[in-house]
């Protein structure tokens, strides 16, 4: 049997191995986790804050209630008030994609029965609803959607 002998080139082979394997791998993530999240929910968050209270304030008045769901073709929107009623928005706009990226962002255009024809894949999706109410108050609402196989 031969023996071999453990050198400093070894070590220092061994060294730069398993941090080289270490910092490539957290460089290969880093680098996919920021080209994959945009990160950005406004453009100044500061002038955002300044109005978030009293339009957060003016859309809870209106009592508003949002349910969305998918039946494998459309994206059907109800929104009803305090009352159960059906509302009508003055304008309605929804973008939906996926909770973690934009890459796969898509805008949908509503019909008279807030349906919205499209093809989702099985996993989470957000549904980003902005409409307006009758006497102009702005309403912005946040949904998330599960499509299973």
């Amino acid at each position: 049997m031969t023996t071999r002998t453990l050198t400093g080139r070894h070590v220092l082979a061994m060294f730069v191995l398993g941090f080289g394997t270490i910092i490539t791998v957290n460089l290969v993530l880093a680098v996919n986790a920021v080209r994959t999240f945009p990160g950005l929910e406004v453009a100044n968050s500061y002038v955002a804050s300044q109005v978030f209270d009293d339009r957060r304030a003016a859309q809870e008045a209106l009592g508003w209630q949002f349910e969305a769901g998918y039946d494998g073709t459309r994206i059907v929107l109800d929104i009803t008030d305090e009352s159960g009623a059906p509302v009508r928005p003055a304008s309605l706009t929804a973008l939906v994609g996926r909770p973690t990226t934009a890459a796969d962002n898509q805008p949908l255009v509503f019909g008279p029965d807030h349906a919205a024809p499209i093809h989702l894949d099985h996993g989470a999706w957000r549904l980003d609803v902005t409409a307006t109410a009758q006497d102009g108050t702005p309403v912005d609402k946040r949904i998330t959607l599960k499509v299973v196989p």
